[in-house]
């Protein structure tokens, strides 16, 4: 297969996660014989510092033109502590999320065996949680009308959604449903928020078309109790944009680091991949960034072309990587490694899983760890 794929490496961390993500998908190229072109582009600060725009036209364009995105993260600590700076990072991907019209948020929370004491949950509390969160991502009152009095002692920010938006998330998460364990729950605050009323109504309409999906509802301050109660009892978890956002960074916490989570914003023509942590700017140019969330991103990213026997091979060695201990600080305090040779193993590994073998030695030179 061939893919154009848009490189937005951003801010932070998010160039060396990136540069471990492309490593990977030119070794799955390598093996099964497709080939991936990268045009790489600015997005948030950098794109600010160079051009005064979060989101640049040729980035934009870019974006519009490839097959899929892959991105890294968006963030400075400049802008973190300053709410009235008018043009922030964080508007690039709004901004392209509303252009591109990226509407399905798809972020998988899984544990691994390994790792499980690597959380702030009781073992038997997580163990086998396998989830993923649908959220919507181009409407809500992200993208409402946003109003400040002229005295500065009000504000607003309205909530806007319609079927149509609601629809179309919502088949995207029952057909998952419908493919993984058959459960769905949907997330809202009916009991007190019109918008979350009209939810109900439509995802209720929308299930009579999957009658072998179990459907079941949550408040969103119930869910957010839930998740940390009993996570198990969770499936498919579908919901608007911003109790997504909220639910789906509790929920990262589940797998013991923020690291390991990957996300795809999906829309009509094209689809974004990244991993969920942030650009962690404290990090940065240290070599020490956990790469698996980008890595596993990549494995979404192949996944959405139907290319199942690739993006499994990635978690599979993503799995051996953390079986093996072969891990930045994040899950890996004593012995850790670096973001680079994390991500040389992994290729190597994919490249030839049989005869790559662990040599802590040799991965800290960064040389082959190939027999």
């Amino acid at each position: 297969m061939n893919l154009n794929i848009a490189l937005l490496p951003g801010d932070g961390i998010g160039p060396e996660v990136t540069q471990q993500a492309v490593k990977i998908l030119d070794a799955i190229a390598e093996k099964h014989g497709h080939t991936f072109k990268y045009t790489e582009a600015l997005v948030g600060a950098i794109a600010i510092d160079k051009t005064g725009n979060p989101l640049p036209d040729e980035t934009l364009k870019i974006c519009s033109e490839a097959d899929a995105i892959l991105f890294g993260a968006i963030g400075d600590s400049k802008y973190d502590n300053n709410p009235n700076i008018k043009i922030r990072p964080e508007q690039g991907l709004l901004q392209l999320r509303k252009k591109l019209g990226l509407y399905a948020n798809i972020r998988p929370v899984i544990t691994y065996e390994s790792l499980i004491h690597k959380s702030n949950l009781k073992e038997h509390v997580i163990n086998g949680v396998d989830i993923v969160i649908y959220r919507e991502l181009t409407g809500g009152i992200y993208f409402g009308e946003k109003n400040i009095s002229s005295d500065g002692l009000s504000a607003s920010d309205t909530c806007n959604y319609s079927a149509e938006e609601i629809d179309r998330i919502s088949h995207l998460a029952f057909k998952a449903a419908k493919a993984r364990r058959k459960k769905l729950t949907l997330v809202d605050k009916s009991n007190v928020l019109a918008t979350s009323k009209l939810w109900r109504n439509r995802v209720i309409e929308i299930s009579n078309h999957y009658p072998n999906v179990d459907l079941s509802f949550l408040y969103a301050d119930n869910a957010a109790m839930q998740l940390i109660l009993k996570p198990t009892q969770f499936d498919v978890i579908l919901t608007e944009n911003m109790i997504g956002d909220i639910l789906s960074d509790e929920a990262s916490v589940i797998s013991g680091s923020i690291g390991l989570l990957a996300s795809a914003s999906v829309g009509t023509k094209t689809a974004l991949f990244e991993p969920v942590h942030g650009s962690f700017p404290k990090a940065k140019g240290k070599n020490m960034a956990n790469p698996l969330a980008a890595i596993l991103s990549a494995a979404l990213l192949l996944e959405h072309f139907e290319l199942f026997e690739e993006a499994e091979s990635i978690r599979i060695a993503v799995e051996k990587s953390i079986e093996l201990n072969i891990t930045t600080p994040d899950l890996n305090s004593t012995n850790h490694f670096s973001t680079t040779n994390v991500g040389t193993f992994i290729s190597d590994f994919i490249l030839d899983d049989e005869n790559t073998f662990y040599n802590k030695n040799n991965i800290d030179l960064g040389q082959s760890t190939i027999i």
